[in-house]
């Protein structure tokens, strides 16, 4: 069964997580993504970044690699060769820099117009920060999202990188791509798309604006309805040392809470505020000391409690849900006969589902094969090996 997006031609040059994200997204879709990696690997790479572009690696699965020097006149010759045919490039450099190198928008739209082609970065192609670099927690920080996440007394948390990297970033871009195909069709060509993770970061921060914009009260980390100021809406500590969460928000799932914990006289204090709702959540949390994270979700999963055990990754890969709905899986790598560990997709359509077909390419894995599918000869391309500009 072929994917939503098969017979669609990607070429990727993207170096850092928003943009492998973003195409991890269209090749578990069905299309033919093809990675365009520079010459080098990972050299002047601290080892924390070599650890994280390595993990990263999986993220690269369903596409073909080619290591392409596009300094070299030959190798930007062989991107337009590329690029005459492909349906969507996505670029995550800084701005400027495929302008310098002469593989822009501008450039392959005379030879492609109906290529579309997102630049991805963190402040966008405009704009007073554009040439600022940065990477996932300067994004949230200027978005809003770092200052609202944190405890009461404490600093800022930072939110791994879902909020900015991946959610802002990759998942936006995938979805302006998507919606730049569907347009293709109408007004019969490409555009160019300026994806700012930051801008992604803002928008994601939507429900937060309009909760400030209602009264003009600025969120307090720790303090308000989102981050731990409620105690029927909140994380706490287990007797094992664990946490457990709860969202018993509506007053039917806050009854049957108090009920459940042997506390129903804490029924009417479910919407007080300030010091009564702090002395309310000490009292929660020192009843939830008595028990073991796993007693009490089977108490309050079973008195219909919205709850859930506050999983470490080695628990979310194990959880019945979680392989039931496939979000952890495998792919076998057929060079090894491995299982390869993968997340799963998580958007299930019913008559052209995404698809896990390969596992991520060593770079430069499939050079010859698409350089040989340009027409290129056995001799030619030994030669451009000499010159360095393929690997």
């Amino acid at each position: 069964m072929k994917g939503p997006l098969d017979g669609i031609k990607v070429l990727d040059l993207t170096p850092f997580i928003p943009g492998i994200y973003c195409t991890m997204h269209l090749g578990d879709m069905g299309a033919d993504v093809i990675k365009v990696e520079a010459p080098g690997g990972q050299r002047g790479l601290s080892n924390a970044m070599v650890k994280r572009v390595g993990g990263t690696r999986r993220l690269e699965r369903n596409k073909r690699s080619i290591v392409l020097n596009l300094r070299s006149e030959k190798g930007r010759q062989i991107f337009y060769e590329l690029a005459k045919d492909a349906d969507v490039i996505v670029e995550g450099y800084r701005p400027g820099v495929v302008h310098r190198l002469g593989i822009d928008y501008d450039t392959v739209k005379k030879m492609n117009p109906r290529v579309i082609y997102c630049s991805m970065s963190g402040f966008g192609q405009d704009g007073p920060y554009k040439d600022l670099p940065g990477f996932d927690t300067v994004y949230v920080a200027i978005g809003g999202a770092l200052g609202v996440v944190g405890d009461r007394e404490g600093r800022p948390v930072q939110p791994l990188n879902f909020v900015g990297d991946l959610g802002g970033g990759g998942l936006h871009a995938a979805l302006g791509i998507v919606l730049a195909l569907y347009a293709r069709d109408r007004i019969g060509r490409g555009q160019y798309i300026d994806l700012a993770v930051t801008d992604g970061v803002v928008s994601m921060m939507a429900q937060a604006f309009s909760l400030y914009w209602y009264d003009g009260v600025l969120p307090e980390r720790g303090k308000d309805f989102d981050s731990g100021g409620l105690p029927d809406y909140n994380i706490y500590a287990t007797k094992d040392g664990r946490y457990l969460t709860i969202a018993a928000l509506l007053p039917s799932f806050w009854e049957n809470l108090c009920k459940a914990i042997g506390r129903e006289d804490l029924i009417l204090l479910q919407s007080v505020g300030g010091e009564k709702a702090q002395e309310v959540k000490e009292v929660l949390q020192a009843i939830f000391l008595t028990k073991t994270r796993e007693e009490w979700f089977s108490i309050l999963s079973k008195a219909d409690v919205p709850a859930a055990k506050v999983y470490e990754l080695n628990e979310v890969e194990r959880d019945p849900y979680v392989l039931q709905r496939k979000m952890i899986t495998s792919i076998t790598d057929q060079k090894t006969g491995k299982e390869d560990k993968q997340v799963g997709i998580a958007i299930k359509l019913s008559e052209t589902p995404g698809t896990l077909r390969s596992v991520a390419p060593q770079p430069g894995q499939h050079t010859r094969e698409i350089i040989i599918g340009l027409g290129y000869t056995d001799n030619q391309i030994e030669e451009l090996k000499k010159e360095n500009v393929i690997a």
